[in-house]
């Protein structure tokens, strides 16, 4: 058989056993190629097939209602075109191209020609600045860069050895020394591939988001994303001619599963809506108008959709799901209570595939990450001991190595070989699983702390802060304390409409009082805007380093601390409350105080 009847036979057994877990763990092996081309192999197959090659392969919608639309067959010739004008131009097999393109339908032309041609695409958000740039221009050796002519000119301030390419979006050009994309609409649409291209060759780098440190630089391969995303094509349970919307910007890793790969695997149509403020209302009359059955956002959108009247939205996706970080159950029954649909929790990286998941037809542990996908060894080690259990470090075994996993950091091999040791992948990030095998999050390894001896969990605290009907968003770190190390703090973000108080504070600390036990309760907060990531990640690390200078010699709630916190917190520097300012909330149990 062909790669491509390999592929498409992977794919076929996953979806006729979508909702027998079981029988798809032990049945399923990851397709094996020495070589492999997903926009030739795969893309163009759909394509030139007359029963689906006529079929939507890409609708965007703007804020005005005007659309671009785009079957398989059109999409195709389009990145041939691109694809031999780049080749004109003298783009070449493995050179490295920076993609700083927003949703418009240019953006995934250049990940197909990109594909077709065998280069090492960089993509990266619209929001970066020229520092940012230059360091993607340096660590990802980049001879291309490619963006709107909006922010061409933000590559005058970028040096290196790269030849930039402009997309007209509208406005005036915005440099006089780019290459124009417009002029590749001259080209033959008949594409002949230079090569044959090889499974492991590197397609992608995506830098990760940096919600702990610098951002590292991922590598990933014609096989890792493009094959990998089978299993994410499970978890979501797409199926051909589904409508899947993905709230995702272009960047980051996430558009590269749930905006090209896994959509197109299952012979689906990618919709996305484009707006420049998020109204929930909107949204929904889009989903509704264009029929989508198949939803993924990141927790931050699914918390500010259940802030709208969800019974708005006509027609529900049948397929619900979320990743990013996890989902809290409180959102998660609001949206089955209005929706009749169960969220369906994911767990990857920008590293790797889809590893855990709650899938179709199996029942949902409210608050849980699920079990592991089709193709992957999960297991959790102790990160003291190095041994197997129930709890600790989620881990993946490398013996067989999952397809769906990185190749690398690129340029960093220490680090590399620090992720790979031991014969597994650690992903540092901590878990626990139940007797029934359902695994559930716990945090990132750096996230988890101690107080009074105890390990604490932010992500449990912080599920139980927004059942509060005040509570938007909150996040959890600890708080220095001279006597017991430290103590759980929350940073609170409030509904829309709704002013912070002491009164406030208050009824917020009383209720994970009563939901709380004692050695878990919320001994401080303080309400203001959560530093995030640039792809909307809380920054725990920054609320750390500003209580930790908050607090520094003796300081407390009567020292909020020098402007410096601020910066550094990225969010200002607001009233601390404590459980000691109410009389009310002081215990006389003595346990866990």
């Amino acid at each position: 058989m062909s790669v491509t009847d390999d592929f498409r036979s992977a794919r076929d057994r996953l979806l006729a056993l979508r909702t027998d877990y079981g029988q798809a763990r032990q049945e399923f092996s990851w397709p094996r190629f020495e070589h492999f081309n997903f926009a030739l192999d795969w893309f163009d197959r759909i394509a030139a097939n007359p029963a689906t090659g006529g079929n939507p392969a890409l609708v965007i919608v703007e804020q005005d209602g005007s659309a671009t639309r785009r079957t398989f067959a059109g999409l195709a010739a389009d990145s041939n075109r691109l694809a031999n004008w780049l080749r004109s131009v003298g783009v070449r097999r493995g050179d490295h191209m920076i993609l700083m393109l927003g949703n418009q339908v240019e953006l995934w032309e250049f990940i197909l020609a990109g594909i077709k041609l065998g280069i090492v695409l960089i993509p990266t958000t619209t929001l970066m600045g020229p520092a940012d740039l230059r360091d993607r221009v340096e660590r990802g050796r980049a001879s291309w860069a490619v963006a709107g002519s909006a922010n061409t000119a933000k590559f005058a301030e970028v040096p290196g050895d790269y030849r930039l390419i402009e997309v007209n979006d509208g406005g005036a050009p915005g440099s006089s020394e780019a290459l124009q994309y417009s002029d590749s609409r001259d080209a033959s649409e008949e594409f002949e591939p230079d090569a044959p291209t090889r499974a492991e060759d590197t397609l992608l780098l995506y830098f990760t988001s940096g919600t702990t440190s610098k951002a590292k630089l991922v590598e990933h391969t014609h096989t890792s994303y493009p094959v990998g995303h089978l299993s994410t094509l499970y978890w979501i349970g797409i199926e051909p001619g589904d409508v899947h919307l993905n709230v995702a910007s272009p960047g980051w890793a996430k558009h590269a599963w749930s905006n090209v790969f896994t959509p197109w695997i299952a012979e689906a149509c990618v919709f996305v809506y484009n707006y420049e403020r998020f109204d929930a209302k909107a949204l929904m009359e889009h989903m509704d108008r264009e029929g989508v059955t198949s939803f993924c956002a990141p927790p931050t959108v699914w918390r500010m959709l259940i802030q709208a009247d969800l019974t708005l939205l006509k027609n529900p996706p049948a397929k619900v799901v979320s990743a990013g970080e996890p989902l809290n159950a409180e959102v998660i029954d609001q949206v089955s209570r209005a929706w009749g649909q169960t969220i369906r929790d994911g767990f990857g990286q920008t590293e790797s595939t889809v590893q855990v998941a709650n899938t179709p037809g199996q029942p949902v542990t409210v608050g849980a990450m699920g079990k592991p996908l089709p193709g992957y060894d999960v297991v959790l080690v102790d990160p003291v001991t190095g041994q197997e259990g129930d709890d600790g470090e989620l881990c993946l075994r490398l013996d067989p190595r999952p397809a769906g996993l990185m190749k690398a950091y690129y340029g960093d091999p220490e680090r590399t070989a620090e992720v790979f040791r031991g014969g597994y992948y650690h992903t540092g990030d901590m878990a626990s699983r139940d007797g029934n095998g359902v695994i559930t999050y716990v945090g990132r390894d750096d996230d988890v702390f101690k107080s009074s001896d105890y390990r604490l969990s932010p992500f449990e605290l912080e599920s139980v802060l927004i059942e509060h009907p005040a509570v938007a968003e909150a996040a959890v770190v600890p708080s220095p304390d001279a006597l017991r190390l430290s103590v759980p703090k929350a940073f609170v973000v409030l509904v829309a409409g709704i002013e912070p108080s002491a009164e406030l504070a208050e009824d917020i600390l009383r209720y994970c009082r009563d939901h709380l036990a004692p050695f878990k309760r919320i001994r401080r907060l303080e309400f203001t805007a959560l530093p995030k990531t640039i792809s909307g990640k809380i920054r725990r690390v920054e609320l750390r380093h500003s209580e930790e200078l908050r607090h520094a010699a003796g300081g407390g709630a009567a020292n909020p601390g020098a402007a410096g916190i601020a910066q550094i917190a990225g969010a200002g520097v607001g009233v601390e409350y404590s459980e000691s300012d109410f009389p009310g909330l002081r215990s006389t149990s003595g346990n866990g105080d």
